[in-house]
């Protein structure tokens, strides 16, 4: 059975920063791409950071430069580090195994004064 557990969401002001955590179980980690994902209220969930198996990154634009996905094969565990947080960044943030139909529950992430 695969599990994603994902943490580390909470409320920030803005320009604060956040470590999201998911780690991974019943699936062999290192196999994988991985990815984030997010959903504001009223909108549609859209990508926004990926990782393949070697290490390779990928990112929507409005995160580059503010947001690097990481990965601890040895925890499997992939982080989203978030720094310069902007109140457009609020959401439910997701991990996702890529390619596949293996979900996180979501964390929720509010940047508010």
């Amino acid at each position: 059975q695969v599990q994603l557990v994902e943490s580390g969401g909470g409320l920030v002001q803005p320009g604060g920063s956040l470590r999201l955590s998911c780690t991974a179980s019943g699936i062999t980690f290192s196999g994988y791409a991985m990815s984030w994902y997010r959903q504001a209220p009223g909108k549609e969930r859209e990508l926004v950071a990926s990782i393949t198996r070697a290490g390779t990154t990928n990112y929507e634009d409005s995160v580059k430069g503010r947001f690097t996905i990481s990965r601890d094969n040895a925890k499997n565990t992939v982080y989203l580090q978030m720094n310069t947080l902007e109140p457009e960044d609020t959401a439910v943030y997701y991990c996702a195994v890529w390619g596949t139909i293996y979900w996180g529950q979501g964390t929720q992430v509010t940047v508010s004064s």
